[in-house]
């Protein structure tokens, strides 16, 4: 197994890590262990372009990799209080759509890689988690919604990239759409 696969792997090992440092109430903690995971979807993604070392397993785990973290996340951030739980609904509804699009693809032989827009979508909501997780701070200090603002971008980018996916893979549905 190659470095860029490891790091994806290392991303879904660190999920329960994660829950269970959130939900203790470690929020400091949790905001690092879910920033570096973060981050290994940064690194595995520009390793894997720049040593040649894409692989199909790669391009199916890394977005499922993502999508477990961010929605780990967002389900506990509900628990907590945090979240309103149908910004989560609308961001997990997108994530199975694409998902089972992928999954349909697959079955055809065609892998769907990532869209601009999903990616743009993955770093809103990969800005947002941290911030909520940590009330808003530092920008409470501010008096700058920031985290509330980051949620609602991640949650229009998570609408219009699910659009996006399912008018350019409809295909996929089988039959007419």
């Amino acid at each position: 197994m190659n470095i860029p696969n490891k790091l994806t792997i290392g991303r879904v090992l660190a999920i329960p890590v994660f829950i269970v440092v959130l939900m203790l109430g470690y929020n400091f903690a949790a905001a690092v262990i879910f920033i570096l995971a973060a981050i290994t979807d940064y690194f595995d993604g520009m390793l894997a372009r720049r040593c040649g070392l894409v692989t199909n397993f790669g391009k199916i785990m890394d977005p499922l990799a993502d999508k477990l973290l961010v929605m780990a996340a967002f389900v506990c951030l509900v628990e907590l209080g945090e979240v309103v739980s149908w910004m989560v609904i609308v961001i997990l509804s997108r994530e199975f759509i694409v998902t089972g699009l992928r999954i349909a693809a697959a079955a055809q032989g065609v892998v769907i890689a990532a869209e601009l827009t999903g990616k743009i979508k993955t770093v809103l909501q990969m800005i947002a988690i941290p911030a909520l997780i940590l009330n808003n701070w530092p920008f409470c200090l501010i008096g700058l919604p920031f985290a509330e603002i980051m949620l609602w971008a991640a949650v229009i980018m998570t609408v219009i990239s699910g659009v996006e996916y399912i008018a350019k893979n409809k295909r996929f549905f089988g039959g007419k759409f």
